[in-house]
């Protein structure tokens, strides 16, 4: 086992990932490689690449295994805590820094989490036979292919860019009604209303398709306000999801802490990566809360596999399409899944290859920036704000 005190980073690497170009700073699948003195090299992914050279900034020359002192850093270095797109830069370089540790043990990162508890992730499908225009069609194809259950989205028609929620709303439930019918008894759905619809539209559709028993009912109200879940919990009985549009634990304990929901949606890098997710999942058991991660990018999604693997609740992983989409820059199997179930990697780190030729580098941070705010420590070495 390497020295751990010999063990240093040397360079951060930001790299634009093969053929995707999506806007968004969440949800990114930036890619991010940590080098060290010692030839280990960790993979991580999220952000934008002033962001990730931003923080990694503060990790030129520091111990990569001390992840959780790092993390802290990180968070709260710059005197305001980490905003939900900085969280994802931050994010991205924590599973860049679990994957170091595991290859520095060499062991998976399950094991440093404490170990199997399932031997395989179930999961459930959106957009399952994407160009299929029968949904129920669609959704039976999907139960078929070993999927836990199929999602719906139910809100199509975006070449007009005019949304008008009551004649959504009535659309929708008809769609609902032929996807329950079609997984029948042996299968599940679920359905995302993305937000989009008015509290009095969105109320009225999940109690009109109550008796259709939804695995759960997604986002049916803005974000933004997350104390207005006391009154939706009030006037809905399905069970509610949300969280991809949250960050860390004190942006949804809230939420938690009074079992406003029923199932969390919080996923990797958006949450600050392993070492906040883990903490996210010890509440989740505590108030009997299943976790149901977003689909995120392939980096991200090996990662949120360790962590899924030993949470004792119930997990039911997002997949984007019929499977995990191959990448040119990975390796062929940076997730091991088979029959619509994702199933545990044992090689050390996340088991992500990175192929970095023909990326295109977009940032390089080799360099510890010299902050203006003053890094702080206690006496017994922990990290403290300024």
């Amino acid at each position: 086992m390497t020295d751990s005190s010999d063990l240093r980073i040397t360079r951060i690497n930001y790299y634009r990932p093969a053929d995707y170009y999506r806007r968004m700073i969440a949800q990114s699948w930036g890619i991010i490689e940590i080098e060290t003195n010692q030839g280990i090299t960790g993979i991580g992914e999220g952000g934008s690449p002033n962001l990730v050279e931003k923080l990694g900034s503060f990790l030129i020359g520091e111990d990569p295994l001390r992840i959780e002192h790092l993390w802290q850093m990180m968070f709260r270095g710059d005197f305001y805590p980490a905003g939900r797109e900085l969280l994802h830069a931050l994010g991205g370089l924590d599973i860049a820094l679990w994957d170091i540790k595991g290859k520095v043990l060499d062991t998976p990162v399950y094991q440093l989490l404490g170990g199997k508890y399932r031997e395989y992730i179930e999961c459930y499908a959106t957009a399952y036979d994407a160009d299929n225009k029968n949904l129920a069609d669609a959704a039976r194809k999907c139960i078929d292919a070993g999927f836990l259950a199929y999602r719906t989205g139910g809100f199509k028609d975006f070449k007009t860019g005019t949304f008008d929620p009551h004649t959504a709303a009535r659309r929708l439930y008809s769609h609902c009604e032929e996807i329950a019918t079609a997984v029948g008894s042996e299968g599940q759905w679920a359905i995302d209303f993305h937000t989009r619809l008015d509290p009095p539209q969105a109320v009225r559709l999940a109690n009109l398709i109550t008796d259709l028993e939804p695995l759960f009912c997604e986002d049916l109200v803005r974000s933004e306000n997350v104390a207005y879940y006391r009154h939706l919990r009030n006037q809905v009985s399905v069970s509610l999801a949300a969280g991809e549009q949250y960050g860390t634990r004190w942006d949804c304990h809230e939420l938690l802490e009074n079992n406003l929901i029923d199932f969390a949606r919080m996923t990797q890098p958006n949450v600050g990566g392993i070492t906040e997710m883990k903490k996210i999942q010890a509440i989740l058991e505590t108030h009997y809360i299943g976790l149901i991660p977003h689909f995120t990018g392939p980096i991200s999604l090996a990662a949120q596999t360790h962590c899924s693997a030993t949470f004792s609740g119930v997990v039911v992983q997002e997949i984007a399409g019929n499977a995990p989409k191959e990448i040119s820059y990975l390796n062929s199997d940076y997730v091991n899944f088979r029959d619509g179930k994702l199933y545990i990697q044992d090689r050390p780190g996340i088991g992500v290859e990175l192929k970095t030729t023909g990326l295109e580098k977009l940032a390089e941070v080799t360099e510890r920036d010299p902050h203006a705010v003053p890094v702080l420590f206690r006496p017994d070495g922990s990290y403290t704000n300024w």
